[in-house]
């Protein structure tokens, strides 16, 4: 039987909401509560609101504490937080516009049992082939490996990913800017990469790109590359509640 992943739609919600969501799934994969054939799950969101996160490399310059206290200071009056978080990678930006992805998945149960640098780039492959594909057609849109992780359209950076994985479960994952604010990006060094432009389907398209259009997509290229089948979440989600 193909491995199945079950699809968790959170809709748009803050960051903390999200990392609670995913940490308690992490823990069920981790205490083998899934069902049989069950590889695990798929978070999509969007952020509610800025915030910047930053991940197990930190932001990337030295003295680290008087760095954080300056940065925290900064962003914050700006109008955006600043979280650490338990992923590759250094400082990013979610906000509103983006389609956050977070596979919480056992590699164990995923087709071919795959390394995490192999899942990190199909997890690239699945976002590249959303904007490759209709109705975007960005036919120059491919993932490329470190230092460059993400997917990039040429020079433009369209697509951040930042994996975890402990005892064979990942977690954290992809964020696409479909019609993000980006000149939040303007305040920051986008991965520790300088000289980054970043982009996003709206800007390139020269069109208003919502999460909501591109999720169908992405959930089609996701199962696609993983070769695995995607189910839906048996509770039924509003927006109210926390779906789309």
């Amino acid at each position: 039987m193909a491995a199945a992943v079950r699809v968790v739609r959170l809709g748009r919600v803050s960051l903390k909401a999200s990392l609670e969501v995913q940490d308690s799934l992490v823990r069920l994969q981790r205490e083998e509560r899934s069902p049989e054939g069950l590889a695990g799950r798929l978070l999509v969101w969007e952020p509610e609101a800025p915030v910047y996160t930053v991940g197990l490399r930190g932001l990337g310059v030295g003295s680290e504490a008087p760095a954080w206290e300056w940065e925290l200071g900064r962003l914050s009056a700006l109008g955006a937080g600043l979280v650490r978080v338990r992923r590759g990678g250094l400082c990013t930006f979610h906000g509103p516009g983006q389609l956050v992805a977070f596979p919480v998945v056992d590699l164990r149960r995923m087709p071919g049992r795959p390394p995490l640098r192999a899942f990190v780039a199909q997890a690239g492959e699945a976002a590249a082939r959303l904007c490759r594909g209709e109705p975007f057609g960005l036919r120059h849109a491919r993932h490329r490996t470190p230092p460059h992780t993400g997917v990039w359209l040429q020079g433009r950076k369209v697509c951040a990913i930042g994996v975890h994985c402990g005892h064979h479960i990942t977690s954290h994952g992809l964020a696409l800017n479909c019609c993000t604010d980006l000149t939040w990006f303007d305040h920051i060094v986008p991965c520790g990469l300088e000289g980054t432009e970043v982009t996003s389907l709206s800007k390139e398209l020269q069109r208003h790109v919502s999460v909501e259009e591109a999720l169908e997509p992405f959930l089609a290229a996701f199962q696609e590359v993983f070769q695995c089948t995607l189910i839906e979440d048996e509770s039924p989600r509003t927006k109210e509640n926390g779906g789309f």
